[in-house]
């Protein structure tokens, strides 16, 4: 069996639309990789249209099934916790509705395996604003979030929203993926900031974001309010830990001071 070195994860909740067409897509790109849906007991049958792929692509294509909806974080949390079990090196975030061009996980792949660089994303704002098809209103309430977060956590990153990443296996060692607090789209914030509170090197690479054709998005103002309050707490937080960075099967205390290089 080939080696594989890069796994893409994929939470899923009636996706029955798209989950074939985006499985049967990141397969054909020349990077080989394998994938995990984490599915949260869509009524629509999406877990049975991957069971029936698996018997295509029994080796690189697995399902890891939840009993109920328990939100963006935990199933990325789930995700993460399979693929440290496994051999993989660079671990994506991914969308199922094509929101995420797959056409640009090599990019994604490419800008991670760079020297010194821990997480690579995949940004909608470090270029102006590459969304398509957003309401105005959910446009600029992305817009203002990303902001807003960048003021208060003084994280250098233009999209820190974005769900569109890909991590090296050391970041997600390091990360304490049990204490990470927030359960929604809150989680892509708290995730890149304490990789960057560890001192790892974060890069945006351009991509454009279209919203979904098919199936029904699971945006809410409720995620936005969890990420409006929960990063000033996330913030002060952070004033009382001490990061520890893994390095060669070690942990090392690592000082993050404002000066640190920036993508």
């Amino acid at each position: 069996m080939q080696y594989v070195d890069s796994l893409i994860i994929i939470p899923t909740y009636n996706e029955r639309e798209n989950i074939e067409r985006i499985i049967q897509t990141i397969f054909a790109l020349e990077l080989p990789c394998h994938i995990l849906i984490v599915e949260d007991h869509s009524p629509d049958g999406t877990a049975d249209i991957v069971k029936r792929l698996q018997k295509t692509f029994p080796e690189s294509l697995h399902l890891l099934e939840r009993p109920g909806k328990q939100g963006l974080g935990t199933a990325y949390i789930a995700g993460f916790e399979w693929a440290l079990q496994h051999p993989y090196q660079f671990i994506f975030e991914m969308d199922a509705d094509f929101s995420h061009n797959p056409a640009d996980v090599p990019r994604l792949y490419e800008a991670c395996k760079a020297d010194g660089v821990g997480v690579s994303i995949g940004s909608r704002y470090v270029t102006g604003v590459n969304i398509i098809n957003w309401p105005m209103g959910r446009l600029l309430m992305s817009w203002c979030a990303s902001r807003y977060v960048r003021l208060i956590t003084g994280l250098p990153i233009a999209d820190t929203t974005a769900g569109f990443v890909c991590y090296r296996r050391t970041v997600l060692e390091a990360i304490k993926l049990e204490k990470i607090r927030f359960k929604g789209y809150a989680f892509q914030i708290e995730m890149k900031f304490t990789a960057y509170k560890l001192g790892y090197r974060i890069v945006e690479v351009p991509v454009i974001f279209i919203n979904r054709e098919l199936g029904v998005s699971k945006m809410n103002t409720g995620i936005f309010g969890e990420a409006f309050f929960g990063v000033i707490s996330m913030k002060v937080r952070s004033w009382f830990v001490t990061y520890k960075r893994k390095k060669h099967g070690k942990h090392v205390d690592q000082k993050c001071p404002d000066s640190q290089r920036r993508s």
